[in-house]
C-alpha cells in the first residue's frame, strides 16, 4: 500500500491511510471507537453514527477482532484517545476478516496458556509484551554480530548435515541421506576449528544446532540457535575475554536501542547491562563455595559435574555473569587442551548467569597425536572423523574458542520463565508443530 501511513506517524490535520487489525470495538450508542493497531502502535478511529454514511459505520463496528482493515480519512487532535489523536474515517475497507471465535485474546486481557500460545503463534505475536522478546532477540544478535566485526571475526555459516557427531552418536538425530546415514549437527565445534586453521583465522557462527537430549525442561531445546566463536592464536583466557565483550555489548544495544520494548515488559527501571570484568573463579573455587553454604545433600567432589541445583546455589553466592575455569580433564570433551603443566586440568571454562549455564569454551587440542589419543580416551573412532583430524597434520595453529545458547541468553536477559518464550516455533520432545 504506497499511501499507507503508520499509526505512530499520524499527525493533527494529516489526510491518512491507515491499516493494520481491528484490536478493540467500543459501542457506546450514538458514538463508537475502533482501535487500529499496527506494527508502530494504535489509533483511535471515531465514528459518530448519526453524521456519517450508514454502510461505513456498519462495516467499520461490524468488524470482527483481528479483522484487517484500512482506514482513510482525517487525523484530528483528541487528548481523550489512547494516543492523543483520532481518525474521522471517510471510508473503511475490510481487507481480511477474521473469525469471530478466536483461539486466544491478542489483546491480553484473558490469558493463554504457553502451549496455546505457541499453537497459535501468529496472534500470540500481536501482542506488544510477545513481539517485544523477538524485537529484543534481533538486536541481540545484531549487536553479536557487531561485537565479533569488532574483533575482526569473519562470519561463516558451516553445514547442518553431518556424517558424524561432534561429540558421539548419544545426541544425534538420524537422517537418511541419499540412502546413507547422516546425522543433524550438534555444534559447529569441528568445523569452525578447522577454519581456524585457515585462512580466516578468526570466526563466528550464529545458527541452528540440533540435540536428541530427552529433556522435558524450561531451560532446554531440541533446536536451539548457538552463538560461536573461533580464533587461531588465543588462549582460554583471551577467549573469555572475547565471550564477555560480546554478552556485554549485547545487553547494552538492548539497552540502547529497545525502550520501547523493554517498557512493554515492564523491564525499563531495572534492565541494565553489566558493567565491570565478570569474575573468574576455578572449578575447585567453585565447588568449594557451593559445599560452604551446606545446601546440598552431599558435598561435591572433584570430577563432579555441576547440576542445577548446584548452579542455583553458586549463582546466588556469586550473584552476577561469571566464568568457572580449570575443569577436570575427564568431564570436559577430547577436543578441549589440558594445562600443561597438570593433564588433570582442563583449559576448558563455562560463562554463567546467575540462574544458568549460558556458554561452554576453552583453548583447543591443536597437536595431532594428542587429538586422536583425546578420542581413544573418550571412546570415540578416529577414523569417523578423519576429515577433522587429518587437518592437524598440516599446521594446525594454538586456539581457542565457545558457543553461548542465543535462546538461554535472551531468556535470562528478560527474566523469562520459559526458554520456549524465546523462540518462535520451538522443538521439543512434544512440539514439532507448528
Amino acid at each position: 500500500m504506497e499511501d499507507r501511513t503508520y499509526t505512530a506517524d499520524a499527525e493533527p490535520g494529516d489526510s491518512v491511510t491507515v491499516a493494520g487489525w481491528v484490536h478493540e470495538i467500543r459501542d457506546l450508542g450514538g458514538i463508537a471507537f475502533l482501535i487500529l493497531r499496527d506494527t508502530t502502535g494504535k489509533i483511535q478511529v471515531k465514528f459518530e453514527k448519526d453524521e456519517m454514511d450508514e454502510d461505513l459505520v456498519e462495516t467499520g463496528l461490524n468488524a470482527h477482532r483481528e479483522s484487517v482493515i484500512s482506514v482513510t480519512g482525517d487525523v484530528e487532535e483528541e487528548p481523550r484517545a489512547p494516543t492523543g489523536v483520532e481518525v474521522t474515517p471517510a471510508s473503511v475497507d475490510v481487507i481480511s476478516e477474521a473469525d469471530p471465535e478466536l483461539p486466544l485474546d491478542p489483546s491480553g486481557k484473558v490469558d493463554a496458556e504457553l502451549p496455546t500460545r505457541l499453537d497459535n503463534r501468529t496472534l500470540d505475536l500481536r501482542k506488544d509484551e510477545v513481539k517485544a522478546i523477538f524485537e529484543i532477540r534481533a538486536e541481540v544478535l545484531r549487536s553479536a554480530r557487531e561485537a565479533f566485526r569488532d574483533i575482526n571475526c569473519t562470519e561463516i555459516n558451516t553445514p547442518k548435515i553431518v556424517a558424524t557427531g561432534t561429540e558421539g552418536g548419544t545426541e544425534l538425530f538420524p537422517i537418511t541421506y541419499f540412502g546413507r546415514e547422516a546425522f543433524m549437527n550438534q555444534s559447529p565445534q569441528l568445523f569452525k576449528q578447522l577454519m581456524v586453521g585457515s585462512g580466516l583465522e578468526r570466526v563466528f557462527e550464529i545458527g541452528p544446532i540440533f540435540r536428541a537430549e530427552e529433556h522435558n525442561t524450561p531451560r532446554h531445546l531440541n533446536e536451539a540457535t548457538s552463538i560461536d566463536f573461533e580464533s587461531a592464536f588465543y588462549d582460554h583466557t583471551e577467549a573469555m575475554d572475547a565471550c564477555e565483550h560480546v554478552v556485554k555489548a549485547a545487553y547494552e544495544g538492548v539497552a540502547e536501542n529497545c525502550a520501547e520494548e523493554l517498557e512493554a515488559l515492564g523491564l525499563e527501571d531495572e534492565f541494565a547491562a553489566p558493567e565491570g570484568e565478570f569474575p573468574r573463579l576455578s572449578y575447585q573455587d567453585a565447588i568449594d563455595k557451593i559445599n560452604a553454604t551446606g545446601e546440598l545433600d552431599e558435598p561435591l567432589v572433584w570430577g563432579d559435574d555441576l547440576s542445577t541445583e548446584a548452579e542455583h546455589v553458586l549463582g546466588q553466592e556469586v550473584g552476577e555473569h561469571y566464568f568457572i575455569t580449570d575443569w577436570p580433564s575427564e568431564i570436559k570433551p577430547f577436543y578441549i587442551k589440558d594445562h600443561d603443566d597438570d593433564e588433570e586440568v582442563s583449559t576448558g571454562f563455562d560463562m554463567m548467569h546467575p540462574s544458568m549455564e549460558l556458554v561452554s569454551g576453552g583453548q583447543r587440542e591443536h597437536r595431532y597425536d594428542r587429538l586422536v589419543a583425546g578420542f581413544e580416551q573418550q571412546g570415540l573412532d578416529p577414523e569417523a572423523f578423519e576429515y577433522y583430524t587429518k587437518m592437524f597434520k598440516y599446521g594446525m595453529p594454538p586456539h581457542a574458542g565457545w558457543g553461548l545458547g542465543g535462546e538461554r541468553l535472551v531468556m535470562t536477559m528478560l527474566g523469562l520463565e520459559n526458554i520456549r518464550e524465546a523462540v518462535l516455533f520451538p522443538r521439543d520432545r512434544q512440539r514439532l508443530s507448528p
